[in-house]
């Protein structure tokens, strides 16, 4: 199965809220006028596009006024034309050439950063990269010990404090040095995550990037924030958040499988100018993916060709 076809499976709430909601505004070979438009807008906005909902729909009004556009095919043609470009390909992380490749991992608890965290390390893994994680979210138990379990799971090792409150740093600080020591390819550090509006923690976060430059100075390479799909465009505020406390290099939407509001992507790159590196569509280690603009657009709004898709 292609990556396409993956996510059209993968993303079939959103499908229904884009693509099939736009083959029933044009069931019966429905003309386009001012009532269709004004369901078309409704339908962007239920998939939590948000003002570009409104933005594209005046386009395809101005189009249609033209003579440009006649139905379905070319609307969602006009669609993919104009969503298309808003979206950067992020692709799959670049490793050093010698030495560990440091990846910091932030995002709210709940965001599915954890579960990110195990299935990165499981695309390393099948790629025969020796990984290492660090339990650097010291103040849950239960997201050290979740982190333990998958990294048995992927045959990964693991850089743990056991007792509750533990410095993060100082799990970051030794996570790299043993990465160091061993020669590992990998090491992912994860961050503690509660609340975005607690400045102790953006300020924990910052010290943690600090530390990993005490053993590799031109350390964390890459510093990933988790982002809940789920939550539309309500994660970018909490993105921002983190975006003020640490260098962002890169985005991971999780639960994108779980939402009808996977629209909300669009606006999540234009606020914060950042790629996606990664998609989270399922439970399973395998179910993420480096993300592809080309084949996320055309699983949401569907291709021309086959509008009942």
């Amino acid at each position: 199965m292609g990556l396409l076809d993956r996510l059209k499976t993968r993303l079939t709430r959103t499908r229904a809220a884009l693509s099939d909601s736009i083959s029933g505004l044009f069931r019966g070979g429905r003309p386009i006028d001012s009532d269709l438009l004004a369901e078309l807008e409704e339908v962007l906005y239920t998939a939590d596009l948000g003002p570009l909902a409104t933005e594209l729909v005046e386009e395809i009004e101005r189009r249609h006024r033209r003579g440009e556009l006649k139905g379905e095919d070319d609307v969602r043609a006009a669609l993919r034309e104009r969503l298309r470009p808003r979206l950067d390909a992020g692709g799959e992380l670049t490793l050093q050439d010698s030495g560990p490749t440091v990846i910091l991992v932030v995002g709210v608890n709940g965001s599915g950063k954890t579960t990110s965290i195990a299935k990165i390390a499981h695309r390393f893994r099948q790629q025969g990269k020796r990984v290492l994680l660090g339990a650097g979210d010291t103040f849950r138990a239960a997201a050290a010990d979740q982190l333990e379990i998958w990294a048995e799971r992927n045959g990964a090792e693991i850089v743990r404090q056991h007792q509750d409150g533990a410095d993060p740093a100082a799990v970051a600080f030794d996570a790299v040095s043993a990465a160091v020591a061993r020669g590992s390819e990998v090491v992912i550090i994860d961050t503690a995550g509660r609340l975005h509006t607690q400045k102790n923690l953006m300020e924990e976060l910052a010290k943690v990037r600090r530390v990993i430059t005490k053993v590799l100075p031109d350390a964390p390479h890459h510093t990933l924030l988790v982002l809940d799909g789920t939550n539309g465009q309500n994660a970018i505020q909490q993105a921002r958040h983190f975006t003020e406390a640490v260098e962002v290099t890169g985005l991971v939407v999780a639960k994108l499988d779980g939402t009808a509001r996977g629209g909300a992507v669009f606006a999540i790159q234009e606020a914060l100018q950042l790629p996606i590196r990664y998609v989270g569509l399922g439970e399973g280690l395998e179910d993420l993916e480096p993300f592809e603009p080309d084949a996320f657009v055309d699983s949401i709004v569907g291709a021309a060709s086959a509008p009942s898709a």
